[in-house]
């Protein structure tokens, strides 16, 4: 049976078309799938389970719909949508997934990650990354009105585009040495992730056998989806 893996479409109210994308891939090819594994950045900003707006319920209640009818979907959270938690799961019917997560794929134990934490030349990210995951942190916030938190949002929006325009590409890009740490963690030959916008397989070798790194394309201008079954991984192209 076939599984699917998808990150970064960043979903907002301003870009209908990559919804529209999402909600036919979601309700044809998906529904032929064994699973959908969402790993992170799904929504372009997300500021808690009680952000209802029509467009963000209108996401939820297709994959309700999915799940409902058999579709397992698993959920990692991503750099732009860690505050999405159990209300978010429990409407949509989708099981959250930790950090880390290795899953078999055709007998081959595969890694899967948002891949923000691969990146440790981004140090200053790294830095509001460990801040931002601690629960009392994300407790307070929650306890912040709603247009509050809209707004310190899009503050922090803007200050990561200036901060994505004036770093080199390189450090926002993962490291090897972090990549082959964490795959020898899990004792794995396989890591499937995002986040970095660069879609590509990347083969290398590990621990004296052949390994891959596949990084899921992002969904800016077509949806992507990396396709596993018993025979193969392979990239398709949504538009």
């Amino acid at each position: 049976m076939t599984k699917l893996f998808i990150s970064d479409l960043h979903l907002e109210e301003s870009r209908p078309d990559i919804a529209e994308i999402f909600l036919k891939f979601l309700c044809h090819d998906a529904m032929q799938a064994e699973a959908l594994y969402i790993l992170g950045d799904f929504f372009e900003a997300w500021i808690g389970d009680d952000d209802l707006s029509p467009f963000n319920l209108k996401i939820i209640r297709a994959m309700r719909e999915a799940t409902d009818k058999g579709l397992p979907i698993y959920f990692m959270q991503g750099n732009r949508d860690f505050l999405i938690g159990k209300k978010f799961s429990r409407a949509t019917g989708c099981q959250l997934l930790s950090d880390e997560v290795v899953v078999d794929l055709a007998g081959s134990p595969t890694l899967l990650m948002h891949g923000d934490t691969l990146c440790t030349d981004d140090v200053a990210y790294l830095k509001f990354r460990k801040r931002s995951r601690i629960k009392l942190f994300q407790q307070i916030f929650l306890l912040f009105s709603f247009q509050r938190r809209k707004n310190f949002v899009a503050g922090m929006r803007q200050k990561s585009k200036n901060h994505t325009s004036t770093t080199p590409h390189y450090i926002m890009d993962v490291t090897q040495h972090e990549v082959e740490r964490v795959m020898l963690k899990h004792h794995v030959q396989d890591l499937i992730h995002g986040h970095t916008h660069r879609m590509a397989v990347h083969e290398f070798e590990l621990n004296g056998k052949p390994a891959r790194r596949y990084v899921l394309g992002p969904w800016h201008e077509f949806g992507s989806v990396l396709v596993c079954d018993n025979h193969k991984k392979e990239f398709i192209v949504l538009r």
